[in-house]
């Protein structure tokens, strides 16, 4: 029996999201089984029509499952089938091409989640969680601003070794490792506090990673925003045509 807790903290939005990545790593529908569909689940639910649609697209959107009009919904095997090969710590991916990286600024704290936050970990955005922020670069120059957020399962302390690879300082203080990764991209403007950490004018272009890491369980543990300076930094993406 499908359903959701209603007086739970965390919005009706995220526990739909949530069920639906449950129920797409349920056997009979990696199998090929058709979803139930959104007025169904609606029902069952106890939501809105457009509650569980929504949740559905983002799904669809991320490559999880694929809609077909007149068929139903059901788990994209595309999506199962390919996997991260190599996972790399930006200071270690800097190395490989010859780059040693500068640690300018770096502010381990606890914050309240926020809204970018709690709704890509899945939490209440009142909810106190640890905040990593760095700001690094080469050669003298700040070339990036990041900020992450932790989910509170991980259960930080605060006394982690921040200058350590991320990942290895996650999976040495918590036992996590990241499986998958789910990766957006958008031009903005530098603000005030952006500009002062990255020795930039107010308004200078920058690239913005929005970065959720997951575990082997598909669950997200890590939000980050990582706000490159784009004269200083050139993103370059490798595709292959799929036969």
């Amino acid at each position: 029996m499908l359903s959701l807790d209603h007086l739970s903290p965390v919005p009706l939005r995220a526990q739909v999201e949530k069920l639906l990545r449950d129920l797409a790593r349920q056997p009979k529908y990696q199998n090929g089984a058709l979803l139930p569909d959104e007025l169904k689940l609606a029902t069952q639910l106890g939501v809105s029509r457009g509650t569980v649609r929504l949740g559905i697209s983002k799904l669809v959107f991320e490559g999880i499952l694929e809609r077909k009009p007149g068929v139903g919904t059901r788990v994209s095997h595309h999506h199962f089938e390919s996997g991260i090969h190599a996972w790399h710590s930006f200071t270690r991916e800097m190395e490989s091409k010859g780059i040693a990286v500068q640690n300018f600024f770096a502010a381990y704290r606890k914050v309240k989640a926020g809204a970018n936050a709690a709704q890509s970990l899945q939490l209440d955005s009142s909810v106190p969680i640890w905040q990593l922020e760095r700001v690094r670069g080469w050669e003298g120059k700040p070339v990036l601003r990041s900020v992450s957020w932790f989910h509170p399962r991980l259960k930080l302390k605060g006394s982690e070794n921040i200058n350590q690879p991320l990942y290895d300082m996650l999976e040495k203080a918590t036992g996590v490792r990241p499986h998958h990764a789910r990766d957006h991209f958008l031009g903005v403007s530098a603000n005030g506090h952006q500009a002062r950490l990255l020795e930039i004018k107010t308004g200078v272009p920058l690239l913005l990673r929005q970065h959720i890491a997951y575990d082997a369980g598909n669950r997200p543990f890590e939000y980050a925003e990582v706000h490159y300076v784009s004269s200083r930094f050139t993103l370059t993406l490798d595709m292959r045509r799929e036969d």
